[in-house]
């Protein structure tokens, strides 16, 4: 398996997106429409699906560049940069999980597909619990990929994200490192071999955008939205996730109601580790 899913500075929107802006108080929020190929013969198309992405200023290119094209052969496929993501313009201020869920929100609204199904990636997991709950009227069905609900009540999340923090300002090549070690399995790590390694290691630099994340997922905490969640929800957890423990997706999918919950032997960035695996888990959600 090659490393080219994480690219290292994505500067422009894929060829067969189109890319759009809309704004949200001081920021203008771009997002990609990957649109599906026209069907003539579909009497009801399958609901657009949001992807939002984790942490790091590379945003939705560097999360979902590889994916896409996965999920667009039956379904418009969007993508929008949170602010700190390098393309998306904003006043530089801190970051909150409510003021990411308005950006969704009004990406939603600005794209006009009507409800949506959301999935959202570790930081991502938590916004999109937020839009559920905040605005049901705009998600069709739900996903929270390796996500979690409160970090200050988990002391392994806390130290680490605190440790990012600090690494992040004092010795970004360290920086480079933990985020790696911890975004994958040990055995994942050891196939791709050193090569493979050293070359993840640059892809999510600590720019002021990807600590401004990091300081947001240090005061994550959804757990009052999470029963106001309407929409049919799967949870994913990774069993070898060091950086989220696989605790956190557990806890989340108790606390939704109704939700169906489904594990995927992986660390952190499943989406890329069993690609194969994540986009079966998700489609037959969706599908069903």
């Amino acid at each position: 398996m090659t490393t080219s899913a994480f690219p290292a500075s994505p500067a422009s929107s894929p060829a067969s997106a189109v890319a759009r802006t809309v704004g949200v108080g001081a920021a203008r929020v771009h997002y990609d429409v990957h649109p599906a190929p026209a069907s003539p013969s579909s009497l009801s198309p399958a609901p657009t699906l949001l992807l939002v992405h984790g942490t790091g200023s590379g945003g939705a290119v560097v999360n979902w560049e590889r994916t896409v094209p996965r999920f667009t052969p039956s379904r418009t496929v969007i993508t929008p940069d949170l602010s700190g993501a390098d393309r998306t313009v904003d006043d530089g201020g801190a970051l909150t999980v409510e003021g990411l869920a308005a950006q969704v929100i009004a990406v939603i609204e600005d794209a006009g597909t009507g409800p949506v199904d959301l999935l959202g990636f570790s930081m991502g997991a938590p916004v999109s619990a937020a839009v559920a709950a905040l605005r049901p009227d705009l998600v069709h069905r739900l996903v929270l990929v390796a996500g979690w609900a409160h970090t200050g009540s988990d002391e392994y999340l806390r130290n680490l994200f605190t440790l990012w923090e600090r690494l992040g300002e004092h010795d970004p090549a360290g920086f480079g490192r933990s985020v790696t070690m911890t975004g994958f399995s040990r055995d994942f790590l050891n196939a791709i071999g050193r090569e493979g390694v050293e070359a993840l290691i640059p892809n999510m630099p600590p720019t002021p955008g990807t600590l401004r994340h990091v300081a947001l997922d240090l005061g994550v905490d959804v757990r009052a939205l999470l029963p106001r969640i309407t929409a049919p929800t799967l949870v994913v957890g990774c069993t070898r996730d060091a950086t989220v423990p696989v605790e956190n997706s557990r806890a989340l999918a108790a606390a939704i109601g109704g939700s169906t919950y489904a594990e995927i032997d992986a660390g952190h960035v499943v989406l890329f580790e069993k690609e194969d695996e994540f986009v079966r888990t998700v489609e037959g959600f969706l599908s069903a």
